[in-house]
């Protein structure tokens, strides 16, 4: 019955809904398509599109020049997914979130880096690769002659983040399945499916996984029908528990969060509209801000998932949570995110950028959230960072915990978009542990790489913090490994690649075995 619902999702319709007026079209559309020509020209005086002209091929294995000292207890695999395919045939998507997805391993051994990439072979990677151009809808670009929808990962671009599950590694998108891949060869295996009833079904980029079993809680948004599907599964990748329920107005959602007790999710009132879609519009066209919604807070209990509770905060935006964690009463929720006042990036910054074009920079803010489940009251603080990509150490998802890793834009006059910096924050007191890779590398996504403690114990924020970022000078990725502990220190070890790599969006480590 779910995946039923989720094909008829362009059939349902509603109300059509009036917009701001940087939402709901495309504002940079030519009736001749000259967005190649544009970025190609941008690109001779810009030199930030380096980070987003995008690739046509694998790029084979090549080791990074290494300057200082890998740790000798770090030896493991840094994957990253994101955009890589930006189009073909001389046709250019109009939205970074529109590319094939490309997962890059960096592999850390015998004291030196190796990179590698692959691009994911999605159906539409190869459908699109035999017509030798786009011939499958994507997300936020209308593009001419498309075939029609003849199932749900027929658009799966499998571009946003990584997992490993059991013996493979998963490559994640938002409204399709896992797609399974070789950790090793980063050959694509194919579709994950759990249960027939839920073939196809969305799997979203942001499973949180239990630090005390390995289990996997993952969710996906059919957001024609309004259904928000709740996946548990094994540590192995071999049982899962599937839930879906009905939700009214269902928002864009990214991410999520767990407790010891919930799951914790932020709905913005980024809100799909079918009568757009039936009118001709992309799939992120066809959503409309409505932020007399507010933003919609809905806790799930992990052992009664058809017992939703909705809480109330200001209107705003987001994509990406740090963490959420639960007094012992169970009474009292706590998280952190970050905040956008508005959906405007989505719909307007990022489609310029794959122009070659500027646009203002984004007023993100992490925000510290207390969810007051007895009184049904949700209040927030914002904090003065720009910032965003929150990681903590894993080992304490859904537990309390004090600090969390971001990429954050010290500078905001720069002339370019993206970070360039990292940073830990402790949420408590507000201390800040920074270091600037200067106004000419683009920071991506940092994350933490836990260690113990010399007597055997688990100690927050005690390891590694690993990185990749963007050197336009040297035209060169940069692989960075600091101490957590020490950030503003720099980098104990930092290898640099001979290569421009697309800048892409999550990452994961596992370790050596």
């Amino acid at each position: 019955m779910d995946r039923r619902h989720f094909l008829q999702a362009l059939g349902a319709s509603t109300s059509l809904a009036s917009l701001p007026t940087w939402a709901g079209s495309n504002p940079a559309a030519d009736t001749a398509d000259r967005w190649q020509t544009d970025f190609d020209a941008a690109r001779a005086t810009t030199p930030w599109t380096a980070g987003f002209a995008g690739l046509q091929a694998d790029v084979p294995p090549l080791a990074l020049r290494l300057r200082g000292r890998l740790p000798p207890d770090l030896g493991g695999t840094f994957y990253r997914n994101g955009p890589a395919r930006y189009g073909l045939g001389g046709i250019r998507y109009h939205h970074w979130f529109d590319g094939d997805g490309m997962v890059q391993a960096y592999r850390i051994e015998n004291g030196g880096i190796t990179h590698q990439g692959r691009f994911v072979r999605t159906s539409k990677f190869v459908a699109d690769t035999r017509a030798g151009r786009p011939v499958r809808p994507v997300f936020a670009t209308d593009l001419p002659d498309t075939e029609p929808l003849n199932g749900p990962d027929a658009m799966n671009v499998a571009n946003t983040s990584v997992v490993r599950i059991g013996d493979d590694l998963m490559a994640l998108w938002e409204g399709g399945s896992a797609i399974r891949m070789d950790p090793q060869t980063l050959e694509t295996r194919g579709p994950k499916t759990w249960s027939a009833d839920y073939e196809g079904m969305p799997f979203s980029a942001h499973p949180r996984v239990e630090p005390k079993d390995g289990s996997l809680w993952n969710f996906g948004v059919s957001s024609g029908p309004g259904l928000l599907s709740i996946y548990h599964v094994s540590a192995d990748g071999k049982q899962a528990r599937m839930h879906t329920l009905k939700v009214p107005d269902i928002g864009m959602v990214h991410d999520f969060a767990i407790t010891q007790r919930h799951l914790v999710f932020l709905m913005p009132p980024l809100v799909y509209d079918a009568a757009r879609s039936q009118a001709g519009q992309t799939f992120l066209d066809s959503h409309v801000w409505r932020p007399e919604l507010g933003m919609r807070v809905l806790l799930l209990p992990k052992d009664r998932l058809d017992a939703p509770q909705w809480l109330q905060l200001p209107a705003g935006f987001v994509f990406h949570l740090g963490n959420a964690w639960e007094e012992p009463n169970g009474r009292v929720i706590h998280l952190d995110y970050v905040h956008s006042d508005d959906a405007q990036a989505v719909f307007v910054g990022v489609r310029n950028m794959m122009r070659g074009h500027l646009s203002p920079t984004e007023n993100t803010q992490v925000a510290r959230v207390t969810l007051d489940l007895a009184r049904g009251r949700a209040t927030q603080q914002q904090l003065a960072h720009a910032s965003e990509f929150p990681r903590i150490d894993p080992r304490i998802v859904g537990s309390r915990h004090r600090e969390v890793i971001l990429a954050e834009r010290v500078d905001r006059t720069m002339p370019r978009p993206g970070w360039e910096a990292v940073m830990r924050l402790n949420l408590d007191t507000g201390a800040v542990d920074r270091y600037s890779y200067g106004p000419d590398v683009m920071a991506e996504e940092h994350i933490y790489v836990p260690r113990t403690d010399r007597a055997g114990r688990p100690v927050e924020g005690q390891g590694w913090v690993l990185g990749t970022a963007l050197d336009l000078k040297q035209q060169a990725m940069l692989f960075s490994v600091f101490d957590a502990r020490r950030i503003a220190a720099g980098p104990v070890a930092q290898g640099t690649l001979a290569r421009v790599m697309p800048l892409g969006l999550h990452a994961i480590f596992t370790p050596s075995a």
